[in-house]
Formats: C-alpha cells, sequence, structure tokens
C-alpha cells in the first residue's frame, strides 16, 4: 500500500543488551496513553549519569548543557509519528530515569510531554555517548511500561548554556534539536548552538583547497626539507624510510588480501533444524531520491519483483523528493497491482539513511535487505542471504557489480569494483575478523537494524553503522558470490562528487569511532589492527605518498641526482609497483563473468592505476580532509550513467498507468 511519512546514539558498552530488551518485547500502543498536538515547550532543567566510555577523557568543568528527549508515537491507523506521551507516562518515564542521576542534577517531565535534562559539561567526546545512553534508558523505560518500541521515533537535541545562549534559549535550542533528531529516525543527539553558521562553498573555496592537496602538500614537505637542511639536520633519511615502510605496508596488505581472496567462504549450509522448514520472510528496501533516479526506478522494481523467494518478499521503496513527478504515479499504480510492494514518500526526509528508517517501521521481514535505487539482485539472492543469516550473521555484505559499463569511466569503475568486492573487501573480512556493510546489497537481521538504524548525519552511513555494530559485538559477513548489478557514475564530476562522499564520510567515521574501537576490551589484537588500517591508516596514507614527491625534488638538488642503481631500491620498487598489478589479475580471476570477459579493460585499468588513477583518488582523500576540517557538510547525489530504455516493453502491468 501507498504511504506519506511526514514527521517523524548508541551507548556502545551498553548495545548488546538493548538489542535484546528492545527487540524482545512489542506490546501494542494503548492510544490512550498519548495525544496530539502540543504547545510551545517550556523551559526546565535537569540531569546526567556516570556510565563511561573506556579511553575517552572525561572531564567536567564548570558551564552546563540542556538535553531535551521527545518521544513520538505513530498514531494508530497512520503513518506518521505524531503523538506526544502524555503528561502521566511522561512523568512515570522521569521517575524511572532517576536512578541514573547524580547529587545536583535533576529531570523534568513538561506537560506537553517532553524530558528536559540539565547536564554538566563534559569532554567533547562523551558528550554525545551520554546522551544517547540516557536515551536508550528512555527507550528501556517506555519498554517495560508497555509501549512498543517499533512505533517510536526518540528525539533528542542540546545546546550549551553560555552567556550569549543562557538556560531559556538553551531549551529552545535543545527542543528544535529534538524535532530534527524526530525527523533522522535514528536516535542520534542534535546540536543547537547560538553562534553556529554553515561555511560558504563556493569555487573559491574548492580551488584553494585543490590547490593546498596537491601544490600545497608538495611545496610544504619540500619547505621543510630544505629548512633542516639548512639549519644543519638533514630528515630526508627518516623521511625516506617512512615513505618506503608506508608503501611497503600498503602493498604488503594487497598481496595479503589478494591471496586470501583467491579462496573465499564457502556458503554454509541451513542448520539442521532449518532445513526442512519454509525460510522467514524477508524484505527488500530500496532508498531513492527520485529527482535524480526516476528514470531508472522502474527497471529497479521490475528487478525486485521478479524476485522469487520461498519464504515472501516484501518490497518497500522509500524515497523523498523536493518536487512532484510524474512516474509518482505510475508507481502509485504499481503499489495497487502488487500486495507485495510498499511505496512510501517520505516527506521530511533528505538522506539515504532517513528513508531507511523511515521503512523500518514497515518492514515485516525476518531480515532486511538495503538497495540503492540503481541496484537490480540477482535471481536467488534472498535464498543466499539467508542461509548467513541462519547461521549467525547479523549482516552480510554481497558483490557490487557495475552493469551497462559502455564507457572508458564506467569500464574503468567496473574493474574498480571487482578488485574492490571481489578482492578486497573478502579478503579484509578474512584478515581482519570482521566486515563492513557497503550500503547496497547488504542483508541484515530486522532487528538489529532497528536498533543500530542507519545515522544521515554522516555521509557514509554504512561504514558508520558497520563500525558501531563492530563495537556492539555484531557479527558481519561477506560473500562475493551475492551479487548484485548497478550503474557507475555517468561522468567525471559524478565521479568526483560519488568519491568525495566516500572518502569524507571515511573520515568523519574516522574520527568518531577510531579511538573507541582501538580501546574497547571486547575486540582481540586481530580486530583492533583491522581497525587501526581502516580508520587510521587509509587516512594517513593518502598524505604519505606524496611525500614521494618533494623527496625526489630534494634528493635531486642534495646529490645532484638520484641513484637509481641499487638491489635495494629495485626489489623494493618491483615488489610496491607489482601489488597493483597482482590485484588487477586476481580481480580477473575471481570476478564475476560478464566482466571477466573483457580482459583488455583489466589491462587498462592496471596502466590507468599507475598513470593517474590512484593518484586521483589520493588526491580526492586529502581534498575530503580539509572539507571535513573546514566544516563542510554537503551531500551530493550520484548521477548514474544509465537510464530507462523508453522503447523496451514496460512489464508488471506498469503501462497501465
Amino acid at each position: 500500500m501507498s504511504n506519506d511519512v511526514d514527521t517523524s546514539a548508541i551507548a556502545e558498552d551498553r548495545l548488546r543488551q538493548h538489542l535484546q530488551v528492545l527487540s524482545g518485547r512489542l506490546v501494542p500502543v494503548d492510544a490512550d496513553t498519548v495525544h496530539g498536538e502540543r504547545p510551545e515547550p517550556r523551559p526546565a532543567a535537569a540531569p546526567r549519569w556516570l556510565d563511561r566510555v573506556p579511553g575517552i577523557p572525561w572531564r567536567r568543568s564548570g558551564e552546563s548543557l540542556v538535553a531535551v528527549i521527545d518521544p513520538v508515537w505513530v498514531a494508530p491507523g497512520t503513518t506518521s509519528a505524531s503523538l506526544h506521551a502524555s503528561q502521566e507516562v511522561i512523568a512515570d518515564v522521569a521517575e524511572q530515569l532517576g536512578v541514573h542521576l547524580i547529587e545536583g542534577e535533576r529531570i523534568q517531565a513538561t506537560p506537553d510531554g517532553l524530558l528536559v535534562l540539565r547536564l554538566h559539561h563534559t569532554g567533547h567526546g562523551a558528550r554525545p555517548i551520554r546522551l544517547q545512553e540516557m536515551a536508550y534508558h528512555t527507550l528501556e523505560v517506555l519498554n517495560r511500561l508497555g509501549h512498543s518500541t517499533r512505533r517510536i521515533e526518540l528525539g533528542v537535541g542540546w545546546a550549551p548554556i553560555t552567556p550569549r545562549s543562557p538556560e531559556e534559549r538553551a531549551v529552545r535550542m535543545a527542543t528544535e534539536g529534538a524535532r530534527h533528531s524526530v525527523r533522522q529516525r535514528d536516535f542520534q543527539p542534535v546540536r543547537r548552538h547560538a553562534d553556529e553558521r554553515e561555511p560558504v562553498i563556493s569555487r573559491r573555496t574548492f580551488t584553494i583547497q585543490i590547490l593546498i592537496a596537491t601544490v600545497g602538500a608538495f611545496l610544504l614537505p619540500l619547505g621543510l626539507l630544505f629548512l633542516t637542511y639548512g639549519l644543519g639536520l638533514d630528515i630526508s633519511g627518516v623521511v625516506y624510510w617512512v615513505v618506503v615502510a608506508s608503501l611497503t605496508l600498503t602493498a604488503t596488505a594487497i598481496w595479503a588480501e589478494c591471496f586470501t581472496a583467491l579462496d573465499p567462504p564457502m556458503l554454509p549450509e541451513l542448520p539442521e533444524e532449518l532445513r526442512d522448514v519454509t525460510p522467514p520472510p524477508a524484505t527488500a528496501i530500496i532508498a531513492a531520491y527520485l529527482p535524480n533516479e526516476a528514470e531508472t526506478i522502474l527497471d529497479t522494481l521490475d528487478s525486485f519483483l521478479d524476485q522469487e523467494y520461498a519464504g515472501g518478499l516484501q518490497v518497500i521503496l522509500a524515497y523523498n523528493t523536493p518536487e512532484d513527478l510524474a512516474v509518482e504515479d505510475v508507481l502509485a499504480t504499481l503499489d495497487e497491482q502488487h500486495p507485495n510492494l510498499t511505496v512510501l514518500r517520505v516527506h521530511d526526509s533528505t538522506s539515504k539513511a532517513q528513508n531507511v528508517n523511515a521503512a523500518l517501521r514497515f518492514a515485516t521481514g525476518e531480515f532486511v535487505g538495503i538497495f540503492d535505487a540503481d541496484h537490480h539482485p540477482m535471481p536467488g539472492a534472498f535464498s543466499r542471504a539467508w542461509h548467513w543469516i541462519a547461521n549467525g550473521a547479523d549482516v552480510v555484505q554481497g558483490h557490487c557489480v557495475i552493469r551497462e559499463a559502455d564507457t572508458l569511466l564506467a569500464q574503468t569503475v567496473a574493474v574498480e569494483f571487482e578488485q574492490l568486492y571481489a578482492v578486497a573487501h573478502p579478503g579484509r573480512t578474512i584478515l581482519h575478523g570482521f566486515g563492513i556493510f557497503g550500503g547496497s546489497n547488504g542483508y541484515w537481521r530486522r532487528e538489529t537494524l532497528e536498533q543500530i538504524r542507519l545515522r544521515g548525519s554522516y555521509l557514509t552511513e554504512d561504514i558508520e553503522s558497520s563500525m558501531r555494530l563492530l563495537l556492539a559485538g555484531g557479527k558481519i559477513v561477506n560473500d562475493p558470490g551475492l551479487v548484485s548489478r548497478e550503474l557507475a557514475p555517468a561522468d567525471v564530476t559524478g565521479w568526483w562528487r560519488q568519491r568525495l562522499r566516500w572518502a569524507q564520510g571515511w573520515f568523519q567515521v574516522s574520527l568518531r569511532h577510531l579511538w573507541p574501537l582501538l580501546t574497547s576490551r571486547e575486540l582481540g589484537w586481530r580486530r583492533r589492527l583491522g581497525v587501526l588500517f581502516l580508520l587510521a591508516w587509509r587516512e594517513a596514507y593518502p598524505w604519505l605518498v606524496q611525500l614521494v614527491w618533494p623527496l625526489m625534488v630534494f634528493l635531486a638538488w642534495r646529490d645532484q641526482g638520484i641513484d637509481l642503481s641499487s638491489p635495494i631500491f629495485f626489489f623494493l620498487s618491483l615488489y610496491i609497483i607489482s601489488s597493483g598489478a597482482v590485484q588487477t589479475m586476481v580481480a580477473w580471476r575471481v570476478s564475476v563473468p560478464e566482466v571477466r570477459r573483457h580482459g583488455w579493460w583489466f589491462v587498462r585499468a592496471a596502466l590507468l592505476n599507475v598513470v593517474i588513477y590512484t593518484g586521483a583518488k589520493n588526491l580526492v582523500n586529502r581534498v575530503a580532509h580539509l572539507k571535513q576540517i573546514r566544516g563542510e557538510r554537503v551531500w551530493v547525489v550520484t548521477a548514474r550513467s544509465a537510464a530507462t530504455d523508453p522503447s523496451r516493453p514496460l512489464s508488471h502491468d506498469r503501462s497501465a498507468a
């Protein structure tokens, strides 16, 4: 059925128990316990709890902050989250949350259904974790009081109390943040500050970032080499071995991933007790931004409606669009024709994460596949994914393959995806002891996804959710045989924007999750090394490898030339350069047949990697770091390289529209 969704942070050390507590009791909401629209919030005061995250500096200062928690229910018989808690319910919640308070701090339930708290200021890294934990305590209490947590969206907002923002104003800003948090549907605290401003983004700022990432990354190290040499300190030897070590380490990791990927894990058999029973129902969530994907979405729906799965497949298209589109009439007709299809327009959404989180409320499957709007999963994809879920996986990430690669860029990306999804990801999963969710063609246990949620505040919500699940003790596996086909970016501009978003999103995740993961007592040394490689080394490497060029110029000046005859230099260079060629060869060996038959694509891609492509990706990473440091958070959709062929016959009766 078609629906419009109008409205409508996690304490990592406790998340595992929350996954069980919050998903284990689903009691219907009593309509008498909630009420409709509320008046403007009143100022109030409130609390703090003592739980500490290992490894995060914990300090207190004389400043305070205000936090607002806003539980919002889905109205019975509707699809929007618009009903707020009654005064009696919110008072009971506040009373039971009192166990988490310390002397001198308070929590207050307001008549309009809000929990307003005043907390001592803490270290930057601890603030969101404390607020996230209190949000989950709130859900625990609501669960104990008999309210289905599946029907609740929880908003959490906060604001500091400063001379420019006294308590009354801070409450208003925190309430605004809580309302924004409700729309995100991810339980993540949203900060509002009186002095916050969006940075100005222009062609000039972009040009400066490119110059810093290229010319600056060359001239600054070169100037430092000359400066220290002039002061009598030659650091070129240290820089040389740092560069050699960096290149060697990365090459060794590539070699290890290649050899490991040659022997991928086999599809496990179903547990004996599940072999003769019908598999559970499944849900496919397709997230779309229709102005960008209106021409491809109908083909995508055809692909999903053609899927055969014995347990029954529910297909949910959750999309957002800033304007009404003609294709929406076609989608409405398809929705009426297919009982297993639900079309949701998420009016307040501005991100893929919001679309997925909104769709979760309608999901009926025991596990959920998440897909972008251009993906066509292989026949039997959900049956294959069920084998992994039934054997204990929380998430299984499949193999994304480029289809319709009819341009040089698309063919290069097709080879790159084989290097990623058929070599790097499976290899790293075995080496590191954990996998990652890649954003599409990933299958989650529904109860796990309901608690983890996707966070739209991160440009790579997939990687961010992977790190939280890892910290919570979840299991992500990789199956290169679980194939879904997608489209490449339409042009170089689309490629640049896509990779810039990926790179900045990875950097955001590294800044937020690297330290908690490295200091987690739940992760062994093998996983910590994997985290160090994924979140620290991949961020440092684009800058370290750039040191090659200023070092070579300096050595050529100092020694009146560079001696390339050293056997050590020769064998190290051969080892490092060959790693890319070996990765390309292995990718060809394990790639899907429709890509493997184009052997010339792989040869050309190997040459392009040496000449320009790898350097371009490193440049993207450096620019992404500069954008994140400057505070830019712009998300730009990726234009795809193909569209629906208007001459192709329409299937599934959509011609009736």
